[in-house]
């Protein structure tokens, strides 16, 4: 199981070492080694997130995540993207900006952080709207009900997560930033786009007969017998995978959730090396193993088995999204982001642990069960 998963990244890691032990030594080896570790240590939420919505797609489009997905995410927003950024930014050719970046990285690094304030509001709303929309949803398990209760409850009113990120990119940019139209703009986009790959990737999973709340032409009982198999087993059934359109937009969705991560990462970066190339090889090792705990969480149900890891994750990436529009005008240091990432994380798994042994677990599904059939009846 751990060599079919991860099989691919130890073969990368392996390459990556050596290609950075023959262009930088002894030195670019450790680099390249340190850049992999905060790779993983920034995303694991991002890795959480990504396998609950791996769960949902078809094994094919499990295989273009895990094959086109990572050269994307490896080459694409690890290195070509920020070339993109300086070429954008900096009105060099690509040719140019490539030759800076390896003769001149102090400049190249000077030239994204000029852009950072733009991408952080891109990335930061996108975030924001992710987690907005999580926690104003009422959900059968809660990790903190004392604060996630009242949030599903005002959460009823309709586009409030819209309202709240819209309010949020005004204050920051009419306060914050230094450059407020391109910051609302980029902002905006960011929303824009989450509103657009999300509600695409609904409104063709319902066309296809995915929507989980579309109960009225079956048997309800024989519904909710087998939801309770599908729980029981540990992930949805074969008819409920996301295929076609569905399935693309989730993929589209997974990718620009990447890249929100991935820039902020790069940026931070940095403060290790200036080296593009090092950065690119440690960053590059790092999203892979995101990619392979990915598909390691969902083949082994564990968010299933952990029900509170899901919510810890978006709690990280709300987190993740506050720091992103504050570092718009203050610099927010890298292990606060990574720190906060991880401390809600292990928080989440250690509840999950707690109440797995308490036997919490059971009332709470039974009670979960309860609400579905009640739902689906109308009641």
């Amino acid at each position: 199981m751990i060599l079919r998963t991860f099989g691919w990244s130890f073969g990368v890691t392996a390459i990556g070492l050596v290609v950075a032990l023959l262009y930088g030594g002894p030195a670019g080896l450790a680099l390249v080694a340190v850049l992999a570790v905060l790779e993983i240590s920034l995303s694991f939420d991002n890795a959480v997130v990504n396998a609950k919505v791996l769960d949902r797609m078809s094994p094919f489009w499990q295989k273009i995540f895990l094959t086109i997905g990572i050269a994307i995410a490896v080459f694409g927003m690890r290195l070509v993207f920020p070339l993109v950024i300086v070429v954008i930014t900096a009105g060099l050719g690509p040719i140019e900006a490539f030759d800076l970046a390896l003769n001149e990285p102090e400049q190249y690094h000077h030239a994204m952080e000029s852009a950072y304030p733009t991408i952080a509001a891109f990335g930061g709303m996108f975030l924001l709207m992710l987690f907005l929309d999580f926690v104003f949803e009422d959900h059968a398990h809660k990790w903190l009900p004392w604060l996630e209760r009242p949030l599903a409850r005002i959460g009823k009113l309709d586009q409030l997560s819209v309202v709240v990120a819209g309010g949020s990119l005004a204050l920051v940019s009419g306060v914050w930033a230094k450059d407020p139209g391109n910051v609302m703009i980029a902002g905006v986009l960011g929303m824009v786009t989450y509103i657009l790959v999300n509600g695409l990737g609904e409104l063709f999973s319902g066309a296809s007969g995915l929507d989980e709340d579309d109960d009225d032409d079956g048997d309800d009982e024989g519904d909710a017998k087998a939801e309770a198999e599908v729980e029981r087993r540990g992930g949805p059934s074969q008819l409920a995978l996301a295929t076609g359109k569905a399935g693309f937009f989730l993929f589209l969705y997974l990718e620009v959730l990447d890249a929100s991560f991935s820039f902020d990462g790069v940026i931070g970066a940095f403060a290790i090396s200036t080296d593009p190339i090092v950065i690119a090889l440690g960053l590059g090792i790092g999203a892979m193993y995101i990619r392979s705990l990915t598909v390691f969480l969902v083949r082994k149900g564990t968010l299933h088995e952990y029900v509170y890891l899901e919510h810890g994750a978006h709690w990280a990436i709300g987190a993740l999204a506050v720091c992103m529009l504050i570092s718009i005008a203050h610099h927010v240091p890298e292990w606060i982001t990574g720190g906060l990432g991880a401390g809600l994380i292990i928080a989440a798994f250690l509840s999950s642990v707690v109440r797995n042994r308490s036997g919490e677990g059971d009332e709470e599904d039974a009670a979960a069960g309860e609400d579905k059939q009640l739902h689906s009846s109308g009641v």
